[in-house]
């Protein structure tokens, strides 16, 4: 179905002039038109509650309700929605996004204690590459991951490099590496087919998303999954990264031995360099 927007361009110049009204108020409020109601839409508009309905459901809708459910959707899909105009002027805000951010972090540590979290540590320490991907927002989380990850262990790498394609990078991957791939809400196309890919070529992938990436999860060795939930239109990211902490806390205690003169070679390196103050 195309988007409401999309509907309305399209139908406009049929639409009757009290039709337009609603139409313009609509086309003007198209990110935030959860936020109200039928009958402030119609008041809005300066038109009655009846010619609101008569545009829903020329447009194909049973009722607004229906609109709504739409639009609440797409939020969860990560379209930036504001659900709330009275975001900004709630004395709770702070505790909310507190109540929040610890729901989705709740939701993390519940599923890792029943994840084989052991075996992707293992993974991690044994791979001979590690090799870490993400695109768009998951871009941030995975280049995070891999800076905490290079302290204490070597060949890890962001693919791609910038301005780059991934074939001439993963062409290179076998069972014994590790491919790490972040693969948030709002996510390329094209990753169901990076990871039929590697399954085809029997490298280990480890997907960190939210629930909602099934046909990506299929084709993944773990999955760990990730809630984005925020208290307005924004996804938040804060759990990612807590996770890619835990992981590269837990792998250098796993690997402590190892990796320990690895830190020492980098931080003499930094001085060496006189790279940082």
């Amino acid at each position: 179905m195309n988007s409401l927007e999309e509907q309305l361009k399209v139908a406009y110049f049929s639409l009757t002039p009290q039709e337009k009204k609603v139409a313009d108020f609509i086309l003007e409020h198209t990110y935030d038109l959860v936020t109200y109601n039928s009958a402030e839409i119609a008041r809005l508009s300066q038109v009655s509650k009846a010619t609101v309905s008569r545009l829903f459901k020329r447009l194909g809708y049973k009722n607004y309700k229906e609109l709504r459910e739409q639009t609440r959707h797409l939020r969860q899909q990560g379209v930036p929605i504001v659900e709330s105009t009275d975001f900004l002027a709630t004395d709770q805000l702070f505790l909310q996004h507190y109540e929040q951010e610890k729901q989705n972090l709740n939701l993390l540590i519940q599923q890792l204690r029943t994840s084989d979290f052991s075996a992707i540590l293992n993974r991690l320490k044994t791979a001979r590459k590690v090799a870490i991907t993400g695109f768009r927002n998951s871009y941030a989380v995975a280049l995070h991951l891999r800076q905490q990850l290079l302290q204490v262990r070597s060949d890890v790498s962001l693919y791609p490099y910038s301005g780059q394609t991934l074939s001439e990078e993963i062409v290179d991957l076998t069972q014994k590496d590790f491919f790490i791939l972040f693969a948030f809400r709002r996510r390329p196309s094209h990753l169901r087919h990076i990871l039929q890919y590697l399954k085809q070529h029997h490298v280990p992938v480890l997907l960190v998303s939210e629930e909602s990436a099934s046909v990506l999860i299929e084709l993944s060795s773990w999955h760990i999954q990730i809630r984005l939930e925020s208290i307005s239109a924004f996804d938040s990211y804060a759990t990612a990264m807590s996770f890619c902490n835990l992981l590269s806390n837990a792998f250098f205690h796993e690997s402590y031995d190892d990796s320990k003169s690895r830190v020492q070679k980098i931080s003499d390196a930094y001085m060496g360099l006189d790279e940082l103050e």
